[in-house]
């Protein structure tokens, strides 16, 4: 199974993901890193949810 970066949506195993992952520290996901599918995201002052419609919520 291909797993992709939350951040950018590129197959997380190809390439650096180091400014991803820095970027990540400040802020919620992006991409489903099972599908690739662009999540919906909800920011609130306690937290983050991302929603993606194959594979569910992510909270943080």
């Amino acid at each position: 199974m291909t797993m992709y970066c939350d951040r950018c949506g590129r197959p997380a195993a190809e390439g650096d993901h180091a400014a991803c992952a820095s970027a990540r520290e400040l802020e919620p996901p992006r991409f489903c890193p099972e599908c690739r599918r662009r999540m919906k995201v909800q920011v609130v002052p306690t937290g983050w949810t991302a929603t993606c419609v194959e594979h569910g919520a992510r909270k943080g």
